[in-house]
């Protein structure tokens, strides 16, 4: 077989050529372009809600966006994108469909689900809560050290290998749900019975532990040197009320024991309303704190969940925030933008104000509750409160009338600025989104 003809060697060149300038131009323009870098970090995956128009590709350059054509994958078949037609028709209902986007209908460039979602008006919060807390056991906070007739000390339970952090299920093979009922056990041993025998959960794992009581001779008793903690409590802030299933979401991170950084599992929880009777203003090095108080016979709702981005249960009655009575639609992470927002809180009694907040740096690919970094705006709240303070997390945050996300973290040496959580994991942990989540704690000492 002789080798192909001039004419043929010229023509694979030629494409050859083509799509290696193509390539070369849209890498260049990729480096140089801010519209290009915007479409190449557009998400893969985008949600909208049902009614909204798709918004890709809209700050290319006209010459660039004439250039890529858009396919609906159907099968194994493509259908050219029709704005009459096809969104219509494909956006009408909840449901999840691709789109094909090609370089002069021949180079592929991206694929991209999008997944339509039930329209979604919720209550945004901003109210204050108390939080109070019961937990599943009785979680191990602390040592003690025992003092013997020599005044040496001893740590009998640390000894017998329990650690901080670890909820005490049972003792003497009696279930536990209150301290109260382990430090009853203990005051009733007696030397013949020899050792205590604990059940603890660690990392979800029921282990077995046997603990020998040490004689005290400060309290004239035996001991083993333990603290414990069956119930927490804290002010924090509400973020959303959903009048359809009445479930509601708060604080934007999971709760974490004070003294042991230990996830608290809840047996009992409930919010209540609270009120904020003074301010300790945040510094560079040294957060701020909401002081707030419980407001009797005034229970919201029960706590069902602690969970990454927040706690969440049923409201007894319904939340009304006069600012917004009817309520906001959700935007997706797909749909925020850099920019100006506000933030929903309390800095005063109860009374629910609004504070600019600027929006600095959206972080898609992160699966933790850290999705934006936003800066305090407003100088009222900054006079206020030096900038995001303890009591302030869960704040939810606005942008072009939409519920976007929430306030979770505050920079301890940049107390004006902090991180946020998009409102639709909240969402995905509530219950109200009902689809697994594919974007995405820590907390502070008790709420942030």
């Amino acid at each position: 077989m002789g080798l192909p003809g001039p004419r043929r060697i010229s023509n694979v060149l030629n494409k050859r050529q083509i799509l290696g300038l193509v390539l070369s131009f849209l890498v260049l323009l990729a480096l140089l372009s801010p519209q290009a870098k915007s479409y190449y970090y557009l998400p893969v995956e985008q949600r909208i809600s049902v009614g909204e128009p798709i918004e890709i590709l809209l700050n290319l350059p006209p010459s660039v966006l004439n250039s890529i054509n858009i396919y609906v994958k159907e099968g194994e078949n493509l259908i050219a994108w029709d704005e009459n037609t096809q969104s219509s028709s494909l956006l009408k209902e909840p449901g999840k469909f691709q789109l094909q986007l090609k370089l002069f209908d021949f180079i592929p460039l991206k694929q991209i689900s999008i997944d339509v979602q039930p329209d979604i008006h919720i209550i945004p919060g901003g109210h204050s809560i108390g939080v109070l807390l019961r937990t599943e056991g009785v979680m191990v906070v602390g040592f003690s050290p025992i003092l013997d007739e020599n005044d040496e000390p001893s740590f009998p339970a640390k000894d017998g290998g329990i650690a901080v952090g670890d909820v005490i299920v049972e003792v003497n093979n009696k279930k536990i749900t209150t301290d109260d009922q382990v430090k009853d056990i203990i005051n009733s041993w007696q030397p013949e019975d020899v050792s205590i025998a604990f059940t603890i959960e660690r990392n979800n794992i029921l282990q077995q532990k046997v603990v020998y009581p040490k004689y005290c001779k400060d309290t004239s008793s035996y001991r083993i040197g333990l603290f414990i903690r069956d119930n927490a409590g804290g002010v924090g802030t509400l973020t959303f009320y959903d009048p359809l299933t009445k479930k509601f979401g708060a604080l934007g991170h999971v709760i974490t024991d004070s003294e042991s950084n230990q996830v608290i599992k809840i047996l009992q929880g409930k919010i209540m309303t609270a009120a904020v009777e003074n301010i300790q203003k945040a510094k560079r090095g040294l957060p701020g704190e909401k002081v707030g108080v419980f407001l009797d016979n005034n229970e919201l709702g029960s706590i069902e969940k602690n969970d990454t981005c927040g706690i969440y249960g049923q409201a007894h009655k319904d939340i009304i925030n006069t600012l917004y009575p009817k309520g906001l639609p959700i935007a997706y992470a797909n749909q925020i933008s850099t920019g100006k927002a506000e933030i929903l809180t309390v800095i005063k009694g109860e009374k629910i104000n609004k504070y600019k907040i600027e929006i600095e740096k959206i972080m898609n690919g992160r699966q933790d509750n850290k999705n934006m970094i936003i800066r305090i705006d407003d100088e009222e709240l900054i006079a206020s409160t030096g900038g995001i303070i303890q009591g302030m997390s869960g704040s939810p945050i606005i942008q072009n009338g939409k519920i976007i996300g929430a306030v979770t973290h505050v920079f301890v040496n940049d107390p004006q600025r902090g991180y946020a959580v998009f409102i639709e994991n909240m969402l995905f942990e509530a219950g109200i989104l009902q689809k697994e989540r594919t974007l995405g704690a820590t907390s502070s000492r008790f709420f942030l």
